[in-house]
């Protein structure tokens, strides 16, 4: 009985010796980096640039942290402006991690665009806006439903270039294609 305790005992300190975590004394943790230094709850923040409207943003909540560029935002929705302060983009998002001095921004969960120049809708869980590059992309695996005039494409690997106005998909795409009857019939 006696051998079977001692091979008990070896094989639980053998599994916690392997299986412990292992922490880092000798790095010390800042709270500043980890906790937000401001915290706003139902937020209307409007940017302005060369006194000009941008850009309209409701958040339920939003956390800035001190010495950093990010901001996070829960349940977002915004309104993007032109150069003639006319509606661009509109759109809302569960999550949002924007680094300003990048120009990155990243949305998630439920995410809803609309862009009024092109009449196109996106739906997506996960996209990425780069604004030095103008490009939206999705993951890889990623998938992002596109609709517009009567065309609806559903793909992963997305990506869009707000340059050209072009996209594509890399991965898998189905969708639908709608036509109008009538102007079909019209052109017989």
């Amino acid at each position: 009985m006696r051998i079977y305790l001692r091979i008990a005992v070896l094989f639980t300190t053998v599994i916690f010796l392997f299986s412990g975590c292992s922490l880092k004394y000798e790095e010390g943790v800042n709270a500043e980096e980890k906790n937000p230094e401001f915290i706003f709850y139902d937020t209307k923040i409007i940017r302005y640039e060369d006194a000009k409207k941008t850009a309209e943003i409701h958040a339920e909540q939003l956390e800035q942290y001190k010495d950093s560029n990010e901001t996070y935002a829960k349940n977002v929705s915004f309104t993007l402006y032109d150069a003639s302060n006319n509606v661009d983009t509109e759109g809302f998002c569960g999550l949002l991690n924007a680094d300003s001095s990048k120009e990155l921004y990243e949305l998630y969960d439920g995410i809803r665009l609309f862009n009024k120049k092109n009449n196109t809708n996106f739906r997506a869980d996960v996209l990425r806006w780069n604004g030095k590059s103008e490009q939206l992309t999705g993951g890889r695996t990623d998938m992002v439903r596109l609709e517009k005039d009567g065309t609806v494409i559903v793909g992963s690997g997305f990506s869009a270039s707000g340059i050209s106005g072009k996209f594509n998909f890399t991965g898998s795409v189905s969708g639908d294609i709608e036509t109008d009857t009538k102007k079909e019939e019209e052109k017989k």
